[in-house]
């Protein structure tokens, strides 16, 4: 598919595919109103997300979340202290999640964000802010990039007071193994002056669940899919609570790849297996469901649609560590199962601290 092509519609087991191509978020208002100058698209200033004046319906700890919330987004670090009680709430949220999550339409799809945080705000002023828009995000918010702290912070604030509205999987960078040598580590020893809010991140990670089905038709996954796995219920008897395993259907899940090549075969990754179309139309054949969404893989123009299009990767970190020059994409699936794709190039404001209201 032509990158520079400005629309391009395709078929989905008789839903429709819309492609916007290279197209650049510049951070509009949440109430979807038309830039009133567009043309000046060398100005990249960053706007948080609008957010709703409060209710009396509010309790106090909703108001503390909205508040960390806040200084969150404004790239302000929050203290030991609140990031444990944090952790414990959503830790509450993740365990009584099942390994397989059932939701519904409609939602955006994040792919991989790799400490990105300009460009997850990015996300949020371009689709709309919660709870007034149902998000899910397929794994690796962390490593590579230099906002890993506020990324998965912001995320995990969010599913603290939204539960219902955001879902995060687990992806491969969510793991003691992995985070260890690829950036977040390093990150929290030097933003905290220890490693505690490495462990504490990392032990909430073995809680995230491993996938999502999507009004009973979308499997959507970090990785891929395993030679262990063939039904949907083996994936929810899988014991998740532990950090990723080097082999296994756990790692499967997280760590595998589409390829074009018949069935299961070794992956140069070292982890998972890379698995053919024919595995695809079978999986999907023997659970009922008609595509694959996942990440974890980077493409130059955000996303990738292959096996007769029935497996697509979404990813969402543009400009990869700074040095890709990639562009990203989001999935936006509509109440019918319509869905479509969207490019956007990095966000190049530094840091902005405006101004957030509740």
């Amino acid at each position: 598919m032509n990158q520079t092509t400005n629309k391009t519609k395709k078929k989905i087991e008789n839903k429709n595919l819309k492609l916007k191509s290279n197209l650049p978020i510049l951070s509009p208002p949440i109430s979807k109103k038309k830039i009133k100058n567009p043309k000046k698209q060398n100005s990249y200033q960053q706007k948080i997300p609008q957010i709703k004046q409060p209710n009396n319906s509010k309790n106090g700890f909703e108001r503390i979340l909205e508040a960390q919330i806040t200084e969150i987004m404004q790239f302000e670090l929050l203290n030991e202290t609140e990031l444990i009680q944090l952790c414990e709430k959503a830790k509450e949220i993740f365990m009584k999640e099942k390994n397989v999550i059932n939701i519904e339409s409609p939602l955006t799809v994040v792919g991989d964000l790799h400490g990105q945080f300009d460009d997850l705000l990015q996300i949020f002023n371009e689709e709309g802010f919660l709870p007034d828009n149902k998000y899910l995000f397929l794994g690796d918010y962390i490593d590579r990039g230099s906002y890993s702290i506020e990324t998965i912070s912001l995320l995990i604030a969010l599913k603290v007071r939204y539960p219902d509205r955001i879902t995060i999987l687990r992806g491969n960078h969510e793991s003691k193994q992995t985070s260890r040598f690829y950036g977040f580590y390093d990150e929290c020893q030097k933003k905290y002056g220890n490693i505690n809010v490495w462990n504490l991140f990392t032990d909430l990670f073995d809680s995230f669940p491993l996938s999502a089905i999507i009004n009973n038709k979308i499997f959507a996954i970090h990785g891929g899919l395993s030679p262990d796995i063939s039904k949907i219920d083996q994936i929810q008897k899988i014991y998740r609570f532990i950090d990723i395993p080097f082999t296994g259907p756990l790692c499967d899940l997280v760590w595998s790849d589409p390829d074009q090549r018949t069935g299961f075969n070794e992956n140069s990754r070292g982890a998972g297996f890379t698995f053919g179309p024919n595995i695809t139309e079978r999986f999907l054949k023997t659970n009922k469901l008609n595509l694959i969404v996942r990440a974890h893989q980077l493409f130059q123009r955000g996303y990738n649609i292959t096996h007769s299009e029935k497996c697509i990767t979404i990813f969402s970190a543009p400009n990869y560590c700074g040095s890709v020059f990639n562009l990203a994409s989001i999935m936006k699936i509509e109440l019918q199962l319509e869905t479509e794709i969207v490019q956007f190039k990095e966000n190049k404001g530094k840091n902005p601290k405006p101004r957030i209201k509740w």
